[in-house]
């Protein structure tokens, strides 16, 4: 079993630090360049929580003793509870990013300042949001803004920065690039009515991640023909817009997934929930998977 260390990348910003380090797509050098948003060093972090820092870093060896690597992991959707089915094995994880958007104007006295000789960056912000969703519906794809900063920060001043991360996902390359650019060209609209500048950084990025046909189909064949530990139905194949571990790994080993279903739908949430006879069920496949894997 293995365990890779901040998957979700919520403190620094950059999502499967540990496997990105173990598989070498990101060096010992730009991770001591990564901060929490209280400035704190990923290095500093790990001396508080115990570990060496100066120990991260690839590790071709072992990645070399891996045959495979197959992640069990309870579905961030309702696909499978929609199809009735326990487990599902994963055909793909969909391109993904985060961008951050600086939109900069004047702070002033929100008391005191006339509507019309304001720049309010906020409004420009909040009609960027808007944005977003129309064009993720229009697109069929997905635009959040979860995260923003504001300076001042106060209740009686009228910001001088509101600094936004848009998360965005699709199905496939081209339409990812076509979402977001329709977000930032609203934005872009929008900030230059207003007055407002505006910079937009990519600050990470992970391309589609197209997991091995062939190991996927073993392990569909694996599972079904032990259908009784199990639904007795074919085990679905699905997508996910969500980042893990074995897509980073996917270049350097064999990678598949399974998912066990969530009744809830609901991820990242103290709701998230599954069954336990579920759970039973996404560890017996994976044991057969394991099992089935090692004596092909």
């Amino acid at each position: 079993m293995t365990n890779f260390g901040d998957e979700e990348g919520a403190r620094f910003g950059l999502a499967c630090v540990g496997s990105r380090l173990a598989a070498g797509q990101l060096t010992p050098g730009k991770a001591r360049l990564l901060h929490d948003q209280d400035g704190v060093s990923l290095p500093r972090a790990m001396e508080e929580a115990g570990h060496d820092p100066d120990a991260v870093g690839p590790d071709p060896e072992r990645l070399a003793r891996i045959g495979a690597f197959v992640e069990l992991h309870v579905e961030q959707g309702r696909a499978l509870d929609i199809g009735g089915d326990p487990v599902g094995v994963a055909s793909a994880i969909w391109p993904h990013g985060r961008w951050r958007f600086d939109f900069r104007g004047e702070a002033n006295h929100a008391g005191t300042t006339r509507l019309e000789d304001r720049r309010d960056p906020m409004p420009t912000y909040a009609e960027t949001v808007l944005a977003a969703r129309r064009e993720a519906e229009l697109a069929g794809g997905l635009a959040t803004f979860g995260k923003v900063a504001v300076e001042p920060n106060g209740v009686n001043a009228i910001p001088s920065l509101v600094r936004g991360w848009l998360d965005s996902r699709a199905a496939d390359q081209d339409t990812l690039d076509t979402l977001v650019g329709a977000v930032e060209r609203a934005a872009r609209e929008h900030a230059e009515k207003a007055g407002i500048d505006l910079d937009v950084v990519r600050e990470s990025f992970t391309p589609v991640v197209e997991f091995r046909h062939a190991l996927r189909d073993e392990i569909r064949r694996v599972l079904d023909h032990r259908g009784p530990r199990g639904s007795g139905r074919a085990v679905p194949v699905l997508g996910t817009g969500a980042g893990h571990d074995a897509g980073i790994l996917s270049a350097s080993v064999p990678t598949a997934m399974l998912f066990v279903r969530n009744p809830t739908g609901v991820s990242h949430s103290p709701a998230e929930h599954a069954d336990e006879d579920d759970c039973v069920a996404g560890v017996l496949a994976l044991a057969d998977v394991l099992e089935g894997l090692a004596c092909s």
